[in-house]
């Protein structure tokens, strides 16, 4: 195809402002990267860290070697999994029954649903209402305030509704009934949307760090974005921490190395489990944005 010598100056500086704005995308990470690997002595002038300045893991080991980091870890491991399978259960049957025209009060339901992404009860009453339940300083509190979200309902309903009403008559007439049509038809043509949430959701509950704040007394217990608000705030404390690191490696780390080495492991698990679902997060989210 003939180019004119207009788009040809078009499609380069094209090519030059993307290729700008994924450096200053990927940098900070780079940044990141290059200075948790660093030297702590060599690193402690700072710089742009193109390269690592000399090479050492001793602030993973310290990380990795920290019994508060590790109790972080797993607290969030298991919120994240439990609150991603349940808040993605919890938002498919909810945005299945409301998509159906047959549901008795189906449209109140819906608005009422609508009307808590405008207004809400606020951060008092639900810090009351976890209390009166006795979900303080438990798991729990950490998991159901934040299991179920309206924009997340209103994307999947969006998606049930461009399944064809067909498909469900035809299994009703092989004697199926609406649990069988359920996990049986609609759950798995709906893969794409369900990524879509699942990913939605476990991003928020891996960097969710308010809810152990609010809720969460005990440091043993603290998820991990918290922990790591806490070692960037008190570096020192972390690094000379009795239940962390021996003095021999205290002397070959520093509180920036740590820091940036806590950013990384805290950001890695989720870079990883992209890629793998990328395919039916794009569909998922498309569909479920123009379907309606």
């Amino acid at each position: 195809m003939h180019m004119s010598r207009g788009e040809k100056l078009f499609s380069l500086f094209n090519y030059l402002f993307m290729i700008v704005l994924l450096i200053l995308m990927l940098y900070p990470f780079w940044y990141l990267m290059m200075g948790s690997i660093s030297d702590a002595k060599l690193a402690a002038g700072g710089g742009l860290f193109l390269i690592p300045a000399g090479f050492s893991l001793d602030a993973y080991k310290a990380i990795l070697s920290n019994s508060s980091f590790l109790s972080s870890l797993k607290t969030t491991v298991i919120v994240t999994l439990a609150g991603t399978f349940l808040g993605t259960f919890f938002t498919a049957t909810t945005a299945y029954a409301i998509s159906k025209k047959r549901l008795r009060g189906g449209g109140l339901v819906s608005f009422l649903i609508l009307f808590t992404m405008l207004f809400n009860g606020g951060l008092v009453p639900s810090y009351l209402l976890v209390k009166m339940l006795n979900m303080m300083n438990t798991i729990w509190a950490l998991i159901l305030p934040n299991l179920l979200s309206a924009f997340n309902i209103f994307v999947m309903r969006s998606f049930f509704k461009g399944i064809p009403d067909t498909l469900e008559e035809a299994a009703k007439i092989d004697g199926a009934n609406d649990l069988t049509i359920f996990f049986k038809i609609v759950l798995p043509l709906s893969k794409p949307v369900l990524a879509t949430i699942g990913l939605f959701i476990a991003v928020f509950y891996w960097n969710d760090f308010f809810s152990t704040i609010l809720y969460i007394s005990d440091k043993e217990k603290w998820q991990l974005q918290a922990f790591l608000r806490d070692i960037i705030s008190n570096t020192a404390q972390v690094v000379k921490s009795s239940s962390g690191v021996g003095m021999g490696m205290q002397s070959s780390v520093s509180e920036f190395t740590v820091r940036m080495a806590s950013i990384i492991v805290a950001t890695t698990p989720i870079l990883i489990v992209y890629p793998f679902l990328q395919k039916h997060f794009a569909k998922g989210a498309m569909i479920g944005s123009i379907k309606g």
